[in-house]
């Protein structure tokens, strides 16, 4: 299967989707227009773009689908220069975090019939094509958003090409996915962002609040470490759809404070009880708009070279560590070791491996 794939944007997204496709279609041909250069040249040096373009021309008028991956706003402005040059069966589509403005803008553009919106649930707090990798987007929701003039046979098609790529593809009108994301992503990297500001700006003056902050502070507060450029994009472009489900939130947290202000105790015990069983319902068998962090805490004697001996046995196995540290704080969790991986198969194959070799596992 032969094809020729356009990109406008090459960053963490594109260049995994990319890395995705080259993967899985490797005679595809794959070319490439973004405003950082050295990330195309990367890009190419790796067998990923076959053909570097300096512009948006006509080169575009070759590509069977063209990938949109540019900040929102920049999306929308590239759609009246693809116009023109696009053939009648290409399907343009973008991986923006939200939809409206595309849709609307879509429309406003008559290229109602050619448009198949996308937004893969899957990111980083890195950003760049250097943190781009082939798995990124494999077993992650990846939201499709057909106009309503979308061809049958072309949404169809871009299903299947989607789940070929190892993703999940889920069909939604445009309106439902901007409320969806709203609240189960936009929301939340406001609340993360704020909790830092909190801390930052009520710190001591020797900021031992930063010092000892982690457990449950550092993982809530994790989706902060963001593009600022990329979620104030986000947050203006999804705000008709954020600002009532802020206004919902903080309503609850003015509840939350007169229960405390009472003293009601058993509405705290229920606020917790709740929400911990409705948590604990959720799948963790698929990726979700914040990425899933892959980390295990491991019991460990203080000895010269323990360490090591765990690093070991999952080197053995053939197994990669992401990251690996000491937890100075264990308020929240037990295991005085932190190990983090890339991905959920060396998650699951360290918490067997080490608890095989006698390792206490908290997770």
């Amino acid at each position: 299967m032969d094809g020729i794939i356009g990109f406008i944007g090459f960053g963490l997204i594109g260049g995994s989707i990319a890395k995705r496709i080259k993967k899985i279609y490797p005679h595809y041909t794959i070319m490439a227009y973004s405003n950082s250069v050295n990330e195309l040249i990367d890009a190419s040096n790796d067998g990923i773009v076959n053909v570097i373009l300096d512009s948006i021309d006509k080169h575009f008028s070759t590509c069977d689908m063209i990938f949109l991956c540019a900040p929102v706003t920049y999306n929308i402005a590239y759609l009246p220069l693809l116009k023109s040059l696009i053939k009648p069966s290409c399907i343009i589509t973008d991986v923006g975090s939200t939809k409206t403005g595309i849709h609307q803008s879509v429309s406003s553009l008559l290229l109602e019939h050619s448009f198949i919106g996308g937004h893969p649930m899957a990111g980083s707090e890195k950003s760049g094509y250097k943190h781009s990798s082939t798995h990124l987007i494999e077993n992650v929701y990846y939201i499709i958003t057909p106009t309503k003039q979308t061809p049958t046979s072309n949404l169809e098609f871009f299903t299947h090409f989607i789940a070929s790529l190892g993703a999940i593809p889920l069909v939604l009108d445009y309106e439902t996915h901007d409320f969806i994301v709203a609240t189960i992503s936009h929301l939340p990297h406001i609340v993360a962002a704020q909790l830092v500001q909190l801390v930052m700006e009520h710190d001591t003056q020797n900021e031992t609040m930063k010092q000892i902050a982690a457990g449950g502070f550092k993982d809530i507060t994790r989706i902060a470490s963001c593009s600022p450029i990329l979620w104030e994009q986000i947050c203006m472009d999804n705000r008709h759809h954020l600002i009532p489900i802020l206004e919902t939130y903080i309503h609850g947290l003015k509840d939350t404070l007169s229960v405390l202000k009472k003293g009601e105790s058993e509405k705290i015990y229920d606020l917790f009880h709740t929400s911990g069983t409705y948590r604990n319902s959720m799948t963790h068998s698929v990726s979700g708009p914040i990425p899933p962090k892959y980390s295990i805490y491991c019991n460990l004697i203080d000895k010269t070279g323990a360490i090591a001996t765990v690093a070991t046995i999952l080197s053995n196995s053939n197994i990669s560590i992401k990251n690996i540290g000491i937890v100075h704080n264990r308020e929240q969790f037990e295991g005085a070791l932190n190990i983090q991986f890339y991905d959920n198969t060396s998650y699951e194959q360290a918490k067997k491996t080490l608890q095989e070799h006698g390792y206490s596992i908290f997770f």
